[in-house]
Parts: structure tokens; sequence; C-alpha cells
């Protein structure tokens, strides 16, 4: 085995092992996490707002925003619809990490939130690689990024729990095919939870955060 290789996994081993302690604060704290990972421009954020919208009045939620510069620009949307939020700022690393969470996490008030959403910077391949602590992971797609993304970048989609395809308004002005698509993530994860949402229209948003809520309610009574 190379040293390469070797460095590589001692990295992951203490990233899961961080993770390990990440998850045993939310639990202590009784919240549940979920890791929002996407690539750039899919609407994790509006997806996120719609999400607060919808379920501000049953449960509190609160938002960790990863991004690789240092602006609070969806920090501060998080916070202006009403809901706790705190920006991470990678410096130019293409993914959150254990640790990155675990600095974040004192920063929240976790006394008093239900659902952490940690939203992962945009990138299909290198968030895949790194455990946070969270309990569930979701991926959003888009219409336009197209129609072969599973195919093109599977472990991303191998270890998630739901699937967004978001911006389902475009569908008629894209050439996109969501059989296709949805087959591609079957194949790699039979039993990934699939929502078609777009959060211009409203449509799948009731069903996405009536899941969060179902999600929560079984974490809480555990």
């Amino acid at each position: 085995m190379s040293s390469k290789v070797t460095v590589v996994e001692q990295i992951l081993n203490a990233n899961d092992s961080l993770a390990v302690q990440n998850k045993d604060k939310l639990e202590a704290n009784n919240v549940l996490g979920i890791n929002v990972m996407a690539s750039p421009g899919s609407g994790k954020t509006s997806v996120i707002l719609r999400t607060i919208e919808a379920l501000k009045d049953s449960l509190q939620l609160g938002v960790v925003e990863g991004d690789t510069a240092a602006v609070t620009i969806d920090a501060d949307k998080v916070i202006s619809a009403g809901m706790p939020a705190v920006q991470i700022n990678t410096g130019g690393q293409c993914h959150l990490d254990a640790v990155m969470l675990g600095n974040a996490l004192p920063q929240m008030p976790l006394a008093e939130i239900d659902l952490m959403i940690v939203e992962n910077v945009g990138n299909l391949i290198c968030p895949a690689s790194f455990a946070l602590g969270t309990h569930f992971n979701v991926v959003i797609a888009s219409i336009p990024e197209g129609d072969d993304k599973p195919y093109k970048y599977p472990n991303i989609y191998r270890g998630i729990d739901a699937l967004i395809l978001n911006k389902m308004d475009l569908l008629p002005y894209i050439d996109f095919d969501v059989d296709y698509f949805r087959r591609g993530i079957e194949i790699l994860n039979p039993n990934a939870r699939f929502f078609l949402m777009s959060c211009k229209t409203g449509e799948g948003v009731k069903e996405w955060a009536d899941w969060l809520r179902q999600r929560v309610a079984i974490f809480k009574n555990r």
C-alpha cells in the first residue's frame, strides 16, 4: 500500500471518529441532523428556505451553511426567515468535514432545535467521502443539470436517504428524462426516497416537509 493511500485512510478514519462525536452531541440535544449535498446552482438554499416555510409552525430548525468563500449570503437568508444559522468558510476546500461541523455546533442553540440542516459545499464528488455526524444524507439534483448525473457521479448517490429533483417547472423546456434519471438512482440506491419538487411553484414541498416531520418524530421517540 502506498504512503499516499495510507495518509488518505488515516484522514478519513480520523474524520469518522469526529463524526461520531458530532452525532453524539446532536443526539444529546435531541437534534436530528441532515446533510444536504448538491452541485452548484441546484437550488439548495431555495429548498432549505421552502423547508423552513413549510415546517416553521411545527419544528424549530437550524442551518449550517458551508461555502468556499467568506460570504454570509445564504446564512443571512435563513436568519431573515426566522431560523438560526451559522456560516462555515471552508477556505477553498470542496467539502465540509467533521472538524468543520464540530466547530460550528457550539455556535448553534442546539437545545432549542429539532432539525438541523447542513448545507454542504456545491460539489458532487468530495462531500460523498466525508461523514459529518448527521443522521441522514440528502442530494438535491435539478432539471437543468441533465439526467445523466447518477451515471457520471455514482458515489454521492449510493449513500443517500433521499433525493430531491428540483426545478420541475423547467421540465417542459429542457430535454430531461425523469424515468432515466430515476432508474439511475434506483440502481445505485433502491431504498432512497424520491421527491419531485419546484421551489418556484411549490410542487413537492409538502411531501418533502411531511417526510422530514415524520423522521423527526421517529427520532425523538427512539
